[in-house]
């Protein structure tokens, strides 16, 4: 059957009033901050029933398009890129959890999104930043005994690689790159046994960004990533050959 022999979907009432709420959120007389008609306002509107509004709106706050406080009118979101990202956590969490291949995924995006980063570092940062990097890696040295801690300042080093970037939302996505692996697959970011590993390679990638050469900064972050991937696979293998298990 050709797309031009497809059966027309019935599209539900709720579709329709969420497309009509859309056009009103895009428009000019709606910003950040502003009330949206009540949902009494909008039954009376556009003369439809309590659960089509209801499905409408909710559908809206799952985009991150409006905020609902129970007794209050819903109001238009502030954009926010963390926001964004944090919605994506639960499509995210099922991917992870169901295919195997999208573990596989993440790691390469993550893998080649850090060596950008890791080059337009080597491109634009200050001395401060390479001042702000170390003072990270000496942290997570001295919290080395102290798992929680030590992954804290893990993320935050990636994280303010990133950030160098001067792009908010390059700084979002490596957080949150970072999270899901941690949330969902924590043997691929931390070994017990391992760290002085990652500092090594930690101070080796500063080394690099800070020479001002991209390529050799790529170079380091994705080397960094590659064999720190391998050797927690093999860690945590050698770990369930001997019945241990992680949480």
């Amino acid at each position: 059957m050709t797309k031009a022999e497809a059966p027309i979907r019935r599209r539900k009432l709720s579709d329709d009033i969420q497309d009509r709420l859309l056009a009103l959120i895009r428009g000019p007389n709606y910003a950040p901050g502003d009330r949206l008609p009540s949902e009494r306002e909008l039954m009376r509107i556009y003369e439809v029933g309590r659960p089509a509004i209801r499905e409408a709106m909710q559908n809206l706050q799952r985009m991150g398009l409006i905020e609902i406080k129970h007794g209050e009118r819903p109001r238009v979101a502030e954009p926010s890129i963390g926001r964004m990202v944090d919605q994506m956590g639960e499509t995210m969490r099922h991917l992870l959890m169901h295919s195997p291949a999208n573990l596989e995924h993440l790691k390469e995006a993550r893998a080649t999104f850090e060596r950008e980063m890791a080059r337009v570092a080597a491109r634009k940062h200050a001395a401060t930043d390479i001042a702000r990097l170390s003072r990270i890696v000496d942290d997570q040295e001295a919290a080395s005994a102290d798992s929680p801690r030590f992954l804290e300042y893990d993320g935050q080093f990636h994280r303010e690689i990133a950030a160098i970037s001067g792009n908010p939302i390059f700084s979002s996505l490596s957080e949150a790159l970072f999270g899901w692996l941690v949330e969902f697959h924590m043997d691929l970011v931390r070994v017990p046994g391992l760290e002085k590993l990652t500092i090594e390679e930690h101070r080796g990638i500063i080394a690099a960004i800070e020479s001002r050469d991209p390529e050799r900064a790529g170079k380091a972050m994705a080397d960094h990533l590659g064999r720190a991937n391998a050797l927690y696979s093999r860690a945590a293998s050698n770990r369930g050959g001997s019945g241990e298990r992680r949480g």
